[in-house]
C-alpha cells in the first residue's frame, strides 16, 4: 500500500487564486489508474486554500469573529478543490471517496489529536480509493489551525505503515538548496536521513502557511523516521508516478526511511 500526496503546486497555479490545472490531474489520475495499486490519496490546498488561509490568519488560531467567515470560506474552497479532483479520478475510472479532514480529526495546538483512522481502513477493504486534503480543521488549544496535506501523509503513514510516502511536487525532487532561486542547487537522487540536516529550504514567493519546503522536508524526516522510504517526484513530467508506484526506475528523490 502507499501514500500518496499531491502537491498545492502541481494541481494548482499557487501564484493564481482558484487555478486548477485540469490536464495535469487527469494524466495523473490516467498514471494512476495504469499503476492500479492499493493507495490513499492526498492532495494539497494549493491556491484554493493558502491564499485565504494567509488572509485570515487562520493557523494562528482564533483571535477574531472575521475569522469565522474566513474559516467557512476557506473550507467552501479547498472542498470545491476536492471536488475537481474527485471528479478527474472517477472521469478516468478511479473508485475514490472523499474524507473531508475537519469531519475526522481534531489537532491541539497545531498536532494531530482525535483522529478515525477506521473510515480509511472500511473503505480501502471495499475497493475504495480514500481521497482527503488539506483542510481547515477545530484545534483544542487555539480553536481552529491548518491540516496540511502533509500533516496528513505524516499522520496516515504513522498509522498505516505504508510500503512508500510518495510526495508529488513541482520540482523533480529535492536539491541541496531551492532551485527555483539558486542556479548551483544540486539534485539529490538519495539520502539517508542525516543527508536532510544541511538542506537549504528558502521559501518561494508565492503564499504558503504551512512552511513551504521547509515544512516538507520535517515531515520526509519525520516519516522516513519511521523506518518508511519516501519518494519526491515531478509531477509535471510524465508517467514518472506511474514509474515509482509499479517500481519502475525513475528519475526522483528517495530518502531511505530508517528507525533512531
Amino acid at each position: 500500500m502507499f501514500v500518496v500526496k499531491l502537491g498545492g503546486s502541481v494541481i494548482t497555479n499557487k501564484a493564481k487564486k482558484y487555478f486548477f490545472k485540469q490536464e495535469t490531474i487527469d494524466r495523473l489520475a490516467k498514471e494512476i489508474k495504469k499503476a492500479n495499486k492499493k493507495l490513499i490519496l492526498i492532495h494539497g490546498a494549493g491556491s484554493f486554500g493558502h491564499i485565504l488561509a494567509e488572509e485570515y490568519k487562520l493557523n494562528e488560531g482564533y483571535n477574531s469573529d472575521i475569522q469565522i467567515q474566513g474559516f467557512s470560506l476557506t473550507h467552501s474552497k479547498v472542498q470545491e478543490l476536492n471536488s475537481l479532483v474527485l471528479n478527474s479520478l472517477h472521469n478516468n475510472g478511479i473508485f475514490a471517496v472523499s474524507i473531508p479532514p475537519h469531519a475526522i480529526l481534531k489537532l491541539d495546538d497545531h498536532k494531530p489529536s482525535d483522529i478515525d483512522y477506521k473510515i480509511f481502513d472500511e473503505y480501502l477493504d471495499r475497493g475504495f480509493i480514500p481521497l482527503t486534503f488539506g483542510d481547515i480543521v477545530l484545534d483544542k488549544k487555539i480553536s481552529f489551525s491548518i491540516c496540511s496535506g502533509d500533516l496528513l501523509a505524516e499522520i496516515l503513514a504513522n498509522f498505516f505503515k505504508p510500503e512508500k510516502v510518495i510526495f508529488v511536487i513541482d520540482e523533480d525532487g529535492l536539491y541541496t538548496s531551492n532551485p527555483k532561486i539558486d542556479n548551483n542547487a544540486e539534485f539529490i537522487e538519495s539520502a539517508e536521513l542525516k543527508d536532510l540536516e544541511t538542506l537549504s529550504t528558502d521559501l518561494n514567493k508565492y503564499t504558503d502557511v504551512t512552511e513551504g519546503m521547509k515544512g516538507k522536508v520535517n515531515t520526509i524526516k519525520n516519516i522516513a523516521k519511521l523506518g518508511i522510504d519516501v519518494v519526491v517526484l515531478n509531477g509535471n513530467k510524465h508517467n514518472r508516478l506511474h514509474d515509482v508506484l509499479v517500481g519502475k526506475k525513475t528519475r526522483c528523490s528517495i530518502v531511505r526511511g530508517g528507525k533512531q
